[in-house]
């Protein structure tokens, strides 16, 4: 059983782009069989969320994974706090984070400027909340709105349990609440426990990607001038995968 996972990607096209051709590379190496969970012939490739906020290309981040789940590649999508703060504010101007009312999307620490921008949205910090809102409505396409709408909250695949923040300790897989999977950190990320399967998480950047025995970062900056990494999972073995073919990943 084999599946990849790609960090937080925040805007990153180019990086994206060249990291699926690094995972074409090595499907092509190795064969393409992803289990016999897999009827469309190709190993999941697992995107972690928040493809929304800070990096240049938004739009065009949307637009490629649409594009490949059109033509049917076996990619799936994971919701991030990003891409919901992004559908939220969409529907409503002062929409809030159902958890973080204290935040709004397009305060300067999210990021959200950043992804209106890349739809040719005027986002100058004098003009109105009101009418930003307004010509974000207009200018982000309606297949873009339903794919925000339609991200799943995590994904299971030989093993690993795959979500964007992590999942609440001492809570089954299948019980896990959505601002805890988009959300949590220190509950999680401090708990030594077995969780049942292996989290395969982004969220919280790390400088490499990082196998904590319990739980996988493959967050490791992209949207704050690190590298955007992918990883693969296959037999127990977790590798990373680089232009150069598979490099092992050690337990912390």
């Amino acid at each position: 059983m084999r599946a990849y996972a790609i960090g937080d990607i925040h805007g990153q096209l180019e990086k994206l782009r060249t990291v699926h051709r690094w995972i074409e590379a090595d499907k092509a190496r190795v064969g393409d069989a992803g289990g016999d969970a897999e009827d469309d012939g190709g190993a999941p490739v697992v995107h972690l969320g928040d493809f929304a906020d800070r990096g240049p290309d938004v739009r065009g981040v949307l637009a490629h994974l649409r594009a490949g789940q059109a033509r049917g590649a076996p990619w799936v999508f994971i919701k991030g706090n990003h891409d919901r703060m992004m559908w939220h504010f969409l529907q409503q101007p002062e929409a809030r984070d159902p958890l973080r009312h204290d935040l709004h999307w397009l305060q300067d620490s999210l990021g959200g400027r950043a992804t209106l921008a890349s739809y040719g949205v005027d986002v100058a910090p004098a003009r109105p909340i009101a009418d930003i809102h307004r010509d974000a409505r207009a200018a982000v396409p309606g297949a873009d709105m339903d794919f925000l709408a339609g991200l799943p909250l995590h994904f299971s695949h030989g093993g690993a349990f795959f979500c964007h923040a992590g999942i609440r300790p001492g809570v089954p897989l299948d019980r896990q609440r959505e601002d805890d999977l988009v959300w949590i950190r220190r509950e999680f990320l401090d708990d030594p426990r077995d969780h049942g399967a292996l989290i395969v998480h982004g969220h919280t950047p790390v400088k490499q990607v990082t196998d904590y025995g319990n739980r996988l970062n493959v967050d490791t900056g992209a949207a704050y001038g690190g590298p955007l990494s992918a990883v693969v999972i296959e037999d127990g073995a977790i590798h990373r995968i680089t232009a150069d073919g598979r490099a092992p990943v050690h337990r912390a």
